[in-house]
Parts: C-alpha cells; sequence; structure tokens
C-alpha cells in the first residue's frame, strides 16, 4: 500500500462521494481546496445538480471518466457500501476523511487491491507536504 502523501501526490482525477453544496461544511470547503490546488475534483451527491462549477453525478458508476481517488465524506456507516462502488469503476484508492473507518472497506480494498486510507484529511495531507498538482 503507498503512503497517504503518495496517493495523493499520483491522483489526477477525485471524486468526491458526499461533497456538499453549503460552503460552511467540510465536505465542500475541504475538496475545494484541492481544486483550487490543481486536481480534477468530481463532486458526487445525488441532491445537486453542480457544486465549484463541477456536475455532480448521482453515483459514483455515472461518472464518465476513469477516478484515480475516491475520496469520501459520508458516515462510517456508508463507507463499505461506497468503498464497493469504488472497486466497481476501478478506481486507484479509496479515501474516508477523518473521522470516517470501515474495517469491511479496507478489508475489501486490500482483496480488491486498491490502496485505502481513513480517518485522515485530505486538506492536512496537503498541506503538511504542500502537494499542488499545478
Amino acid at each position: 500500500m503507498r503512503s497517504a502523501r503518495d496517493i495523493l501526490s499520483d491522483a489526477l482525477t477525485i471524486a468526491v462521494v458526499g461533497a456538499s453544496r453549503y460552503p460552511e461544511k467540510t465536505a465542500h470547503a475541504v475538496p475545494y481546496q484541492l481544486l483550487k490546488h490543481g486536481w480534477r475534483v468530481i463532486p458526487v451527491n445525488p441532491y445537486v445538480e453542480e457544486i465549484w462549477g463541477e456536475r455532480c453525478y448521482p453515483v459514483l458508476a455515472e461518472i464518465p471518466e476513469p477516478v484515480d481517488l475516491v475520496n469520501v465524506f459520508r458516515p462510517s456507516a456508508d463507507a463499505t457500501d461506497v468503498v464497493r462502488q469504488a472497486i466497481e469503476i476501478g478506481t486507484k484508492a479509496v479515501w474516508l476523511q477523518q473521522g470516517i473507518f470501515s474495517p469491511d472497506g479496507r478489508r475489501m480494498a486490500e482483496a480488491a487491491g486498491i490502496d485505502y486510507v481513513e480517518d485522515t484529511c485530505t486538506a492536512v495531507v496537503r498541506a503538511s507536504y504542500n502537494l499542488s498538482r499545478r
């Protein structure tokens, strides 16, 4: 398994499951930081048509392009199903944000041979290592 730093450094396209339309929410502000630093960020939320000027998809399977990293902003209880969906679309890695855990999701990711991070904030890793895609 690659480190969190390597996973984020290598990703070009990040799908954000649970992206929020509300700027005051972490699920809006954290992915927006990635977008500002050059990553292609695709919001996934079945209740919104657009976030950050990007088309929003209701589920991962409807994204019409390859996704390097699936970043999860959903409760731990939902994470295993999101990991399953991420594996189905052929992503290279799954990242559960700070406070989100899924032992079953971890096992599924490992069995599928994809990288897995949990309980870690992408924005903290990005800032800690001064990462950028620009």
